[in-house]
């Protein structure tokens, strides 16, 4: 099973660009693109908010227009660019299915071989996540359903601090309370995470916090955590995750560019390799 990550496309008005440098929506376009025409076809597509910039109901009806060209079914959930009731009326019961009697975009996803959880981890107004105690019950009750099947949880915020100014200082409330529950369960095979623009794997409560680098803008990585927070422009990027037959987990950064080729290593009369420095020939 193929099983893809878009995160951070902060897209903003038509004909715009975010911070007047970054072209997102271009990004995006190429994004989906590049997942497409993957082999095997992907299986589902997750979201793991910050789809728009600037919080706009306008903004997130555009990213849903390009989105919408994907070939397989996808699912959102909000970043600390979104607006959550905006994203309920525009992506709907197909890519939101969320009950509108829930506070929060939780949900689950239960036709596949693994079982995906949304878990909305954002504070309306503010870049840092919370995990209530409400929240934390939600999942608790939906993983309490099912506790033997393969489940993946994605949600915007990691959990954890990862040596990103940014992002570490915007705070993560009721990290432990949301630590509590995923240790009761081997089931969690992984949460899939976005926010710090980085692609970065964390062991965290018996599972694997896995985050995925932005569709464009790639923040400074400064364990010194001192200096100011920039961000650079990066190729598309995306993540792919390998469900095998075997139940493990791969995940691959999948970088898109416009002059990828491809080269056979048996097209060249004579092969060489290093080793130790020094060319050898084979």
């Amino acid at each position: 099973m193929l099983i893809i990550q878009i995160t951070d496309t902060h897209i903003v008005m038509p004909n715009n660009k975010a911070y007047g440098i970054a072209d997102t929506a271009e990004n995006l376009i190429a994004c989906i693109n590049s997942i497409n025409s993957l082999e095997p076809k992907a299986d589902v597509v997750l979201v793991t908010g910050d789809i728009s910039n600037n919080a706009k109901y306008q903004e997130l009806a555009h990213a849903k227009s390009i989105l919408d060209k994907l070939n397989a079914p996808y699912f959102v959930i909000p970043g600390n660019h979104d607006n959550r009731e905006d994203m309920r009326t525009i992506y709907g019961d197909f890519s939101c299915p969320v009950a509108k009697e829930n506070n929060f975009i939780n949900y689950v996803i239960d036709q596949y071989d693994v079982r995906f959880i949304a878990l909305d981890s954002t504070i309306p107004g503010k870049p840092g996540a919370e995990i209530c105690s409400e929240r934390a019950n939600w999942l608790d009750q939906q993983l309490a359903k099912q506790p033997n099947k393969p489940t993946i949880i994605f949600m915007h915020h990691p959990p954890v601090k990862c040596g990103v100014l940014e992002t570490d200082k915007d705070g993560f409330i009721g990290a432990d309370l949301l630590g509590d529950v995923i240790e009761k369960y081997s089931s969690v095979k992984a949460i899939l995470c976005g926010h710090i623009h980085l692609q970065a794997h964390i062991n965290w409560r018996n599972t694997v916090v896995s985050i995925a680098p932005s569709t464009q803008m790639r923040l400074m990585l400064d364990l010194t955590l001192q200096k100011e927070s920039q961000f650079y422009l990066d190729n598309p990027a995306f993540q792919l995750h390998y469900w095998t037959e075997e139940q493990n987990l791969i995940s691959y950064p999948i970088l898109v560019r416009d002059t990828d080729k491809s080269y056979l290593f048996e097209s060249e009369s004579v092969r060489s390799m290093w080793i130790a420095g020094r060319k050898i020939l084979v």
